[in-house]
């Protein structure tokens, strides 16, 4: 039973996803990184709803929690909003822009590898974003990538009211000063970033990943490699490996699908190993199609669960 709320904060986008069937490493001359300049025939264009806090809000909706959504979208976004709500999402402290809903595109190649821009148009104008009401109440803060200055105010404000915090920068690290990510590494309870992630959060802060993982919970995850969950207080590291999809169509959003899931069961109180293996169940549903929101049903979730871990499991 879970008797908390999951108060999420990241982007609200409309992702503009396009793949194509060979891979950058057969593009690029690494001798000439300097002047680099490739173009690559397109196979497929979907344009999506996403946005990596509508994304987990989205996904732990489908598996019955009921998540505060924190961001910021313009007039463009209204029905995106209404369709959130409908999944269960409580989209009340969703500030309305004057500025155009926030745009990702990304290029995606046939082994997964991405290149993507991010327009912050609406997530730039976020001042409004607060976790300081929920100061007292039992909440877990999920901050997720959006626009860096809001991100260091807040990871400020859960440190200041003891605030449970779900710290994922996400691309954003490459954005972020080193000294504002040690800010929210300070403030987490539980740190996620995947493996390259890792490698420019330990570069940008000097901080080792063995400090990382005194500091805080520390989820790394490693693609179809699976993921790895280090508890600081010096337990053996879990291991978590795959759920196999049915089929892989696209990469997007897999990684907000694997955070919802996670949360999913530590906002229940489960074992990390359980959280794990979850959070690679919702994951390999959002493989399985154009765009970044996972489609499931709890049976589904349920179903996959067992036929991966040989375990059951209630929802």
């Amino acid at each position: 039973m879970n008797t908390q709320k999951l108060v999420v904060c990241g982007s609200i986008a409309i992702d503009r996803i396009m793949t194509f069937s060979g891979q950058y490493k057969d593009f690029i001359n690494p001798a000439q990184l300097d002047v680099l300049s490739i173009s690559v025939l397109v196979q497929s264009f979907d344009e999506a709803q996403g946005g990596i806090g509508a994304n987990i809000a989205h996904n732990i909706a489908l598996l019955g929690e009921q998540p505060v959504l924190m961001g910021s979208a313009g007039a463009d976004a209204e029905s995106y909003l209404k369709r959130l709500e409908g999944d269960g999402v409580d989209i009340s402290h969703v500030h309305s822009s004057q500025s155009p809903t926030a745009t990702f595109n990304v290029l995606t190649d046939s082994v997964g590898n991405q290149v993507g821009g991010f327009y912050p148009g609406a997530m730039a104008d976020a001042t409004s974003l607060s976790f300081t009401p929920w100061a007292g109440q039992p909440v877990i803060a999920c901050i997720s990538a959006h626009d860096p200055i809001a991100m260091r105010r807040q990871t400020e404000e859960c440190a200041e009211h003891n605030i449970r915090l779900f710290y994922d920068p996400g691309q954003q690290v490459s954005n972020i000063s080193g000294e504002d990510l040690k800010v929210g590494i300070d403030a987490a309870e539980i740190l996620i970033v995947n493996e390259y992630e890792l490698g420019v959060l330990v570069n940008k802060t000097g901080l080792s990943e063995e400090d990382l993982k005194a500091k805080a919970k520390l989820i790394i995850t490693y693609g179809e490699n699976g993921s790895i969950i280090y508890d600081q207080m010096n337990n053996d590291p879990v291991k978590v490996g795959i759920a196999k999809p049915d089929k892989i169509v696209d990469p997007t959003g897999a990684g907000d699908a694997y955070r919802a899931g996670f949360l999913y069961g530590y906002l229940r109180q489960w074992e990390l190993v359980k959280c794990g293996q979850l959070a690679a169940v919702t994951a390999s549903f959002a493989l399985e199609q154009h765009g970044p929101q996972a489609n499931f049903t709890k049976e589904l979730i349920t179903q996959r669960y067992q036929q991966t871990f040989n375990q059951e499991i209630e929802l």
